[in-house]
This record gives structure tokens, sequence and C-alpha cells, in this order.
């Protein structure tokens, strides 16, 4: 019998969701609080397979970062990204292969070990539903011919296979296939069909989001989950140098002084990133963009806001609020107060009224009071239910 630790996970996820309208592809959007893949990704960790590994689109690196699983890039067929992925395998190549639609996070620990399961007996399982409506067959709008339903079934994921017979069959396939028991076939490997679930939808249309909201919360209450409510602070401080501007809390302020840093220096933004992480015990912006790696040399501070933000997301949390202070005779953040609040909660994709900017003197104190720097502090409230 194949153990769990011999199985990998492909995760399909480099699609752009064009039936579901324009904006965030779908895999990507929130789901309860939580982007769909986060989802998806719980869904196998909680049937006990960890061996994942997400295909995605080269725009998504940066959303994927914060999924804490390891990642290939897709091709522009859905038959391209799995073959990526399983050649990515193909180094450290497991017994046995999962390969399943990341826009499929309802689904269930049952289905999955059903395919598991059956693959200790038949070198290809795939879950699927009988057809039980009548079908027709219609042009123009009309129904033209009735289609036998008998022996008809409604495909579904995780399709599992022997992973060198699976990867065999694609090396040798020319052109795409509809989803992997068809490149199977052709290649001679039969699969046995295994119980579907009508709760395993693959999210296509806007409506389809509304009704997996609905099973996710059905979910949870029968769980009974608690509320998990986490609190993190940052405290940052950047020395002023020679300079026309500063940023703060992302937003570009004039001054007769710019600030230093290894990165843009945004002082506010660094100080409620490092909240973010801290309320999850993440360490901090050092331990995620290392200073010492000359890629994130006058990096973009929103790339470390957005990565945590993301980061709690696939974590299942929610930024319930924010708070930065801002230390500095000047330049006056009063001015600038709106705006501030405003980039913040673009870049964490919540809503402006969680997030709060503020700034107070050092009465001509310290550092601060004698003009040498800005220091900030930053409160963040995380909430998991």
């Amino acid at each position: 019998m194949t153990g769990k630790t011999d199985i990998a996970v492909i995760l399909v996820a480099a699609g752009r969701g064009s039936r579901m309208g324009g904006g965030v592809p779908k895999q990507w959007r929130p789901l309860n609080g939580r982007p769909v893949l986060a989802h998806t990704i719980a869904a196998f960790r909680a049937a006990g397979l960890h061996n994942i590994l997400l295909v995605i689109h080269e725009d998504d690196r940066e959303r994927a970062a914060a999924l804490d699983v390891p990642h290939v890039l897709g091709g522009s067929s859905r038959t391209q990204s799995v073959r990526a992925a399983l050649e990515a395998l193909s180094a450290t190549p497991p017994a046995k292969v999962l390969i399943h639609d990341g826009a499929r996070p309802l689904v269930e620990s049952r289905v999955i070990d059903g395919v598991v399961r059956a693959l200790d007996q038949h070198p290809g399982a795939a879950p699927a539903l009988p057809v039980t409506d009548a079908l027709w067959q219609g042009e123009n709008g009309h129904v033209v011919a009735m289609r036998d339903r008998d022996n008809l079934f409604r495909a579904q994921t995780p399709q599992g296979f022997d992973y060198a017979r699976l990867l065999a069959a694609y090396r040798a396939h020319a052109g795409d296939a509809a989803d992997d028991v068809a490149i199977a076939r052709a290649a001679g490997i039969p699969v046995w069909i295994t119980q579907g679930s009508e709760t395993n939808i693959k999210l296509t249309y806007p409506v389809d989001f509304e009704r997996a909201e609905r099973a996710l919360v059905e979910r949870q209450a029968t769980k009974g989950q608690t509320m998990d409510i986490r609190l993190g602070n940052g405290y940052d401080v950047h020395a002023f140098t020679e300079g026309d501007h500063v940023w703060l809390c992302g937003v570009k302020v004039p001054h007769t002084r710019a600030l230093l840093g290894h990165s843009d220096a945004d002082v506010g933004m660094h100080a409620l990133t490092d909240a973010i992480y801290g309320a999850m015990a993440e360490g901090d912006i050092g331990r995620h963009f290392p200073p010492s790696d000359p890629q994130w040399k006058g990096a973009e501070s929103h790339i470390f806001l957005r990565h945590a933000a993301e980061l709690a997301r696939s974590k299942g949390y929610t930024i319930a609020n924010c708070d930065v202070t801002l230390v500095c005779e000047r330049p006056k953040v009063g001015p600038h107060a709106e705006a501030m609040r405003t980039a913040l909660a673009q870049i964490m994709e919540i809503e402006p009224d969680r997030v709060s900017v503020k700034a107070t003197t050092s009465e001509r104190l310290g550092f601060t009071g004698r003009e040498e720097g800005i220091a900030a502090l930053a409160t963040a409230a995380l909430v998991r239910t």
C-alpha cells in the first residue's frame, strides 16, 4: 500500500478564469476571507497530503509566495501546465501523483481518500458523479435531439495516477486534452471511477462563489470552530539623508530631506508589515526579505506589506484593523493622512475604515525631536473564525 508521503499533489492554477469576469483570477479571489487556493491547499493538508506543488501564471509569483508552498510556472493550456509540473517532480519522483483543479476549494477528504485508496489497485483513478438529468442537444436556441445518459459521468478532480506512467503518457502526447484522464487513456492507462461529491464544485461563474461561501459557513458551523484573535506590533526607524521627499505609508511626501534605507525606507509601512508578521509569529521583514539579498535593494515597500497581508489570508486570517503612528517633527503628516490610509488599505485589500494613520511629535526630545530621522509604531489585529 502506498503511503501518503509517496504521493505528490499538483494544483493547477495558471489559468486566467475568463468566464468569471475581469479582475483578479478566480483562484486568487477571496473566499470567506482567504484566497481560493488557500482553501484548496488546506483541503489536501487536512487529508494528510503535504507534498504539494502549485502551477501558476508568471503574473502571480508574488501572490504564490504568500502561500508557503513550492510552485512552477505553467503554460498556455492546462496540458502544458500539468506537463511542466510533472517534469519538475522528476528530480525526486513520487510513487503516485494527484492532479487537482486549484479552483475546486471544497474537495472533501473522503473524495481525496477514495482516489488514494483506488491507486493501490489501479494505475489511474478519478472521482465522478453519474449524470442524472436528461441530456439535450441544442441548436439555435432549440432542442433538436435527445442523448442517452446511461453510463455517463461528470468528471471531477483530483485525478490520480502512477507517476512514472503518467509522466511517460504526457511526454508522448501531442497537443492538448480536456484533462489528465484523456491523456492517460490515450496512453492505454485504465482509469477507475471513484465516488465524487456534489460539493466538489469548480468555481467557474460568479454564482459559484456564492454557493461556495454558503458551504464554507455551514462547514464551520458544523465544526463549531472558535475565533482565533492575534495581535502584533511593529516598530521601525529610519534616519534622514539628502533628498527632496520621503515615502510614508505609501505616499510620496515633499520634504527637505529623504529617509535612508535598504529599500525605499517607508518607515510607516515597515512597522505595519512587522506588526502583521508578528501577529502570526512569522518574524519580521528581514526574515522574508533579507537585506543581504541585492534583489531587495531599493525595493518598494508595498511588496513587503502585500506579502504579509497575503500570508495572513493564506493562513485563514482577516486583518480586522491596524493602527500606525508616525513620530516626527516634520514633515507634517495630517494633510496626507487620508491618502496614506487609502494607500495602505489598497495594498492590504481591506476597507479603509480598518486602517488608522496618525502622527505625533516627541516634543523636540531625542533623535526625532532633533529631526535626525522618523520613527513609526504599528499595531495589527488578525482574526480567524
